[in-house]
């Protein structure tokens, strides 16, 4: 994962962080960062992120209707371990 690293921070921006921190009973690295999420109009839920994902994959792959979400990933390993 990557890391970022602000210098000159102003207090008040930090003293605003801290205090959000701890009302949402995270820490100042992890409100930072949904903050941040939020700012860019992203998810850091993996199954937003995932979702968001497999809809896109149905729609390049042409599948309509949402066929890609009624597949059984059972049934396709089944599948492919009987050729």
């Amino acid at each position: 994962m990557s890391s970022l690293q602000v210098r000159e921070l102003p207090e008040n921006i930090y003293s605003l962080l801290k205090r959000r921190a701890e009302a949402e009973h995270r820490s100042i690295a992890q409100e930072a960062i949904a903050l941040l999420a939020k700012g860019l109009e992203t998810s850091i839920s993996p199954k937003v992120r995932r979702n968001k994902l497999l809809q896109k994959i149905a729609e390049e792959a042409g599948l309509n209707g949402g066929t890609a979400f009624k597949l059984d990933p059972v049934e396709l390993i089944r599948e492919d371990r009987k050729r």
